[in-house]
């Protein structure tokens, strides 16, 4: 069989939003690229292209039009609130630092200058909830989703001046690097399609080819964060289909440190994908706030705190992972629902993906209903009824090893409702109370009930959405210095290597610690790949 070989002066692994972005500057600083990527031209952007198309950034003109004060100060103090870094983390900490002061001309400007553009309301994501998330809205929401922010960066590779100087193969699955007197000067793999076997030399190699604990389910178990337990019995994957660490692989094989893999981002409100081209494939769900958070029991999660989305999607998880069964469910009606449930994906948010804004507006005042009906159509997870009697007796038909208490969810239905029926003046539920918080941020009026009862009959019918533990993002991986180099064993930068985006654990091996402020995925693998690509050519940034 044939072998084929590339030749480039830099050889990116990986063609997702990382990789995109340093071969765009890498072409603007007068280098010969290829790319190689796993998939196939239509999913070219990787999981970005899926995405919300949300983007944390500091002190933006957006924030300053809406009136927000922000600093990278007040950022940073956030920031390490949610990371909660264990003592000795210092790259990611560094990166942190890093992320923080650059995002304005780092980030943001290069998204400006590729001409994405972001709804007029900051979204604000991870407030916190024991201890502070995002102390102001940060969340800026790319209009036209991560759909749009790919279809931008495609567009700046096609049209870009020296674009004879890209090469772009995809089918390519890099299984090894190739080390030459001390130093990495290429990869080689084989073709997804044929089997065929394919090397690719370069002065300088990027791994970018996304996360470790995503895709591969038994590597997320392997690696599951000890304290939390045993994982969910089923775990839904919300990542990408060829996330599997074997890039990582091969850059350990190679002596590069990989770190804190224990370190996952998951979701709690996951659902199963209607018809999913891999097995276990998982919708995110932005969870309703105005829902009631219950166990597999029917019980109401209440301790120390009820489940409240927007808050700390990390606490969410905890605290469901530590309940019978490990899965969930939210109960809500049709209002809550088509005001306040969205998908966290392009696909299923066609207003914000087709820049529709008749469409958009419309949704806003009289709720997705069209995305509420076909989740109960095509999901498994989604369940209507006319009354709580038969709510309880559609999900005890549901399949589950564990049985609704009816006594349970009835009672706290009726609980809550009646906290509504005395007036805000009388709420003494925190749930309600951060209700009442969020519906003062107008970005958040819009899409939040008004103290809407569950059981409402003006609102029917009753909506109980089962929920599972969904993989999405590797907060972990290959270890860099902040000029993307990866780091040896020893902590010395490895010759001609070097790594970026979610490859990277988004910076240094770990940029999130624990958690994320949200946004900062994106936002991290623009920033990474910038960079590599300007100490690769030797220029500054």
């Amino acid at each position: 069989m044939a072998h084929r070989r590339f030749e480039a002066d830099v050889v990116i692994v990986g063609g997702g939003l990382a990789g995109m972005t340093a071969a765009f500057e890498l072409l603007g600083l007068g280098a010969k690229v290829v790319i190689l990527d796993r998939d196939v031209p239509e999913r070219f952007g990787g999981l970005a292209k899926e995405s919300f198309g949300g983007v944390m950034m500091v002190d933006t003109p957006l924030q300053r039009k809406n009136g927000i004060r922000d600093s990278p100060e007040l950022a940073l103090a956030d920031w390490l609130s949610c990371a909660d870094f264990e003592e000795g983390a210092h790259w990611p900490r560094k990166w942190a630092e890093l992320y923080v002061h650059r995002s304005g001309d780092i980030i943001h400007e290069f998204l400006k200058d590729r001409k994405v553009t972001f709804l007029p309301v900051v979204n604000w994501p991870e407030r916190g909830l024991f201890k502070p998330g995002n102390s102001v809205p940060r969340w800026h929401i790319a209009w036209g989703t991560g759909f749009g922010i790919i279809e931008a960066m495609e567009a700046g590779l096609s049209g870009h001046p020296h674009r004879r100087n890209l090469e772009v193969h995809f089918g390519c699955r890099v299984e090894a690097l190739e080390l030459s007197a001390g130093a990495i000067t290429g990869v080689r793999g084989t073709r997804e399609e044929n089997g065929e076997s394919f090397s690719a030399r370069g002065e300088a190699v990027i791994l970018a080819a996304g996360g470790m604990c995503g895709g591969d389910l038994s590597k997320v178990r392997e690696n599951w964060y000890a304290p939390w337990g045993e994982p969910p019995d089923k775990l839904l994957n919300g990542s990408h289909r060829y996330a599997d660490g074997l890039i990582h692989d091969a850059a350990a094989a190679a002596g590069a440190t990989i770190t804190h893999l224990d370190k996952q981002w998951h979701y709690a409100a996951g659902v199963d994908y209607p018809d999913a081209d891999m097995p276990g494939k998982g919708l995110s769900l932005v969870p309703p706030r105005s829902a009631l958070w219950v166990n597999a029991l029917g019980e109401r999660i209440m301790d120390p705190a009820p489940l409240v989305g927007y808050t700390d999607t990390r606490y969410l998880v905890e605290q469901i992972c530590r309940q019978p069964g490990k899965y969930s469910y939210q109960i809500m009606n049709w209002k809550i629902a088509a005001k306040e449930l969205a998908v966290s994906g392009s696909e299923h948010m066609k207003a914000f993906r087709n820049r529709d804004k008749v469409r958009l507006v419309k949704e806003l005042l009289l709720g997705n209903t069209e995305l509420v009906k076909r989740l109960l159509t095509e999901s498994r997870d989604f369940i209507a009824a006319n009354s709580l009697d038969e709510l309880v007796d559609r999900m005890n038909d549901m399949g589950n090893h564990l049985t609704v208490d009816r006594d349970a969810l009835k009672t706290a239905v009726k609980t809550y409702d009646a906290q509504i029926e005395r007036g805000p003046a009388f709420f003494n539920d925190d749930q309600l109370r951060r209700i009442a918080n969020f519906r003062t941020y107008r970005g958040d009026r819009l899409r939040t009930c008004k103290f809407r009862k569950i059981d409402d009959p003006k609102a029917r019918p009753l909506i109980a959405v089962r929920e599972f533990i969904l993989s999405r993002k590797s907060l972990g991986g290959i270890q860099t210095d902040l000029f993307c180099r990866v780091l040896n064993k020893d902590g010395d930068p490895m010759e001609g290597l070097y790594a970026a985006g979610e490859t990277a654990g988004f910076g240094g091996g770990g940029i999130h610690g624990k958690g994320s402020l949200e946004g900062t995925f994106l936002g991290s693998c623009i920033l990474m790949g910038r960079i590599a690509a300007h100490h690769i050519c030797g220029k500054g940034l």
